[in-house]
């Protein structure tokens, strides 16, 4: 361990610190290895030592002795993020927030909450006090964080609803320390709120949020089987543009994705079935049996509130998103992904275009996303993964064809999203961040002005990895 490094641990030895290497590699770890190409390049990372603050004066007290020593931060949650986010290129100092987990504050409409608290937690303490729900949460809801989902999330379950992480109105504030000499704390709202949303802790670390709340309900979860994929698809966009019904969740899936990897639905599918997972409000269960009737070919095999298989399928929710290809893993370690937005109004139009192009090699899974007002899909494609560069061709039919791929084979926040520098960002961590100790090595445009995205940056820490 480097003098420097030793000396910030040393200085925080009163506080939570872990001791055991195992845990600390475990601490420095993130979902990366759903992509092989991440995997190839950071499995060796670690970070030196991990601190647990309890509290926001803690968080301060790290980053102001980590600056005077010139130790690098990574923030963490659960860690179930899947672009590197989390993961410390630079060694130094993970600082896990686990302990921060208080909800604070309930009130209509809104809720005030600490970062490390589980999505499962939050949607819980909303529920008993006032029968009030989040918006939103990711797949991984059960293990992961409301901070991690604010800093490397971008959707979930809901977006079919209430659009992006990022869209106006589904964060309400944010409350930020930032790293200096004497760390300041500063709350964000409106348009300032982009500045350290989705910005993966490179900027300021996130030690309260305001969000957002909806009605609760006991939603009817649901699979629709179809004989074809793009009737299934048209299925789901036709429900989602229904005003009068409410939903949480709208993913179809392309034979044989059903059949091959979700183990509890095999026994109901064929392979030739391509599926849609579903969950309606209990008052529009009316409107949609209705809409379900006018479609021939739609048949429902399964919902929560009259459930006749033998083995229950767990909640539909954990099949779509990134939970899709985690239950492909598991099966065939082959597969990887590619995340996709088919944009308005083509994007039925592009979906059918790429599978007919990539089809087996690439299966559509798909979830019906709402922007600016439009319904669209975002697509968490199904890759068998042969050659890196037979994946970056696979990207470069996508962009040809006119889909817009965020990779999730890349580990910097403008890789991994529109290929573009967020000058917002860029300009906060030049005031908040200046010795750029903050999850380094993650924003391009600090580390690399000129970069032209022809190629995968390459952080020097890594390049004796590849």
């Amino acid at each position: 361990m480097k003098d420097n490094v030793a000396a910030a641990k040393a200085a925080l030895a009163h506080l939570d610190i872990e001791e055991k290497e195992a845990n600390i590699r475990a601490s420095s770890r993130d979902f990366f290895w759903y992509s092989p190409v991440l995997k190839a390049r950071l499995d060796h990372v670690v970070a030196d030592f991990v601190v647990r603050p309890r509290s926001e004066a803690e968080v301060i007290e790290v980053l102001k002795t980590c600056h005077a020593h010139d130790v690098p931060v990574t923030t963490r949650g659960a860690g179930t993020g899947n672009y590197g986010q989390a993961m410390p290129l630079e060694g130094g100092c993970v600082m896990h927030l686990k302990h921060m987990a208080a909800v604070k504050e309930i009130h209509p409409g809104r809720v005030v909450v600490e970062p490390g608290c589980l999505l499962k937690d939050l949607d819980a303490a909303c529920k008993a006090h006032s029968g009030q729900e989040i918006r939103m949460f990711s797949s991984t809801w059960a293990t992961a964080t409301i901070g991690g989902f604010i800093a490397g999330g971008s959707g979930g379950v809901g977006s079919c609803t209430w659009g992006s992480l990022r869209d106006l109105g589904n964060i309400i504030r944010l409350r930020v320390v930032t790293m200096e000499e004497e760390p300041r704390i500063l709350e964000f709202r409106g348009e300032e709120l982009a500045r350290v949303s989705h910005a993966y802790g490179t900027n300021g670390i996130i030690t309260e949020i305001e969000m957002p709340l909806a009605p609760a309900y006991d939603w009817v979860e649901m699979f629709v089987g179809f004989d074809g994929f793009m009737a299934a698809a048209r299925f789901a966009e036709g429900l989602a543009n229904l005003d009068g019904v409410l939903i949480k969740l709208a993913t179809v899936f392309e034979a044989p994705i059903a059949h091959d990897y979700f183990q509890r639905v095999k026994p109901h599918v064929e392979p030739g079935t391509s599926l849609v997972g579903l969950m309606v409000a209990p008052h529009s269960m009316d409107g949609f049996l209705t809409f379900l009737g006018r479609i021939p070919e739609a048949r429902l095999i399964y919902r929560s509130d009259d459930n006749d298989w033998d083995r229950n399928p767990g909640p539909v929710f954990e099949y779509g998103w990134n939970h899709t290809t985690l239950r492909a893993l598991k099966v065939d370690p082959s597969i990887t992904y590619l995340q996709v937005r088919y944009g308005f109004p083509q994007h039925l139009e592009l979906v059918e275009k790429l599978r007919n192009d990539l089809s087996p090699e690439v299966l559509q899974h798909l979830e019906v996303l709402r922007e600016n007002g439009r319904v669209m899909f975002a697509g968490l494609s199904l890759v068998k993964f042969t050659t890196e560069a037979r994946l970056d061709e696979i990207v470069r039919i996508h962009e040809e064809a006119g889909a817009m791929i965020f990779n999730p084979h890349r580990y910097t926040l403008e890789e991994g999203g529109r290929q573009t520098v967020d000058d917002r960002q860029l300009r906060f961590k030049r005031e908040a961040d200046p010795k750029g100790l903050l999850n380094p090595g993650k924003m391009l445009s600090w580390d690399t002005p000129d970069f032209d995205f022809k190629a995968m940056y390459a952080h020097p820490r890594l390049r004796a990895a590849e």
